[in-house]
């Protein structure tokens, strides 16, 4: 049996200069502090090279495909294109078209209540530099994946750097190693459950003084599912259909 070393996922430095939207991931219905919901998210190629020679890439936060005014993509569109989309845009439009659009953006680290460091996309402008921007094409695009890997690209967006905690959006993936669920994702247990490890598994696990890597990662997906359960409901902006 050959056991590989889990590379650790490398965040994205702290950056100002030009990207290249090089995927729209696909749908995928998430759980929200308004319920289920089905988002997309943005992948980003910038400038910013590895030591590999391998560009970097940046997730977007996870939108809702609406276009409502006071919707988070509209916002966000707004600030890319430097300007409202037009009546006519907005009947025609498809997130395809932003596949191959370039960018100037501003990424920036932010410290995460599970005490992990985040990269995001603090802003997007247009890029008014003229010069074309081509992909690397090291990228594959998540349509293009194996079903299995799309779950796990799709939480990357706040990828924390040492690869073990969770964020708001990434705990579901997190694999339960402990219990009658082990092996299971945490996202796949329904509320009972989750409910259960919070209240019973959580805070012995966190009195340990030296909790193994599984515990820790486990720990963090809990304390951010914790955190979606408790918040308080408030208006969406984004609860519009398309």
């Amino acid at each position: 049996m050959k056991i590989q070393k889990k590379t650790q996922f490398e965040n994205h430095p702290e950056y100002t200069g030009r990207a290249l939207c090089v995927d729209v991931t696909p749908l995928k219905k998430v759980e929200t502090n308004f319920g289920p919901r089905e988002q997309f998210k943005l992948v980003l190629e910038t400038e910013c090279l590895r030591q590999d020679g391998s560009p970097f890439l940046v997730w977007s936060t996870g939108f809702t495909p609406s276009l409502h005014e006071k919707a988070s993509l509209t916002k966000f569109l707004r600030q890319w294109f430097g300007r409202a989309l037009s009546q006519a845009e907005q009947d025609e439009f498809d997130t395809e078209s932003l596949v191959g659009r370039s960018a100037v953006v501003t990424i920036v680290h932010n410290d995460g209540r599970d005490g992990q460091v985040y990269a995001n996309i603090a802003l997007i402008q247009s890029d008014k530099s003229g010069k074309p921007m081509t992909p690397s094409g090291k990228y594959q695009r998540v349509k293009d994946r194996p079903a299995k890997d799309t779950d796990a690209q799709y939480s990357r967006a706040e990828q924390p750097a040492n690869g073990d905690g969770a964020s708001a959006e990434n705990w579901r993936g997190v694999k339960v190693h402990v219990g009658k669920h082990a092996g299971l994702d945490l996202g796949d247990l329904d509320r009972e459950a989750v409910d259960a490890l919070i209240t019973r598994w959580l805070p012995e696990a966190k009195a340990k003084t030296k909790p193994l890597a599984d515990d820790r990662r486990l720990i963090a997906a809990l304390e951010a599912a914790q955190k979606e359960i408790s918040a308080e409901t408030e208006v969406e902006p984004d609860n519009i259909p398309y």
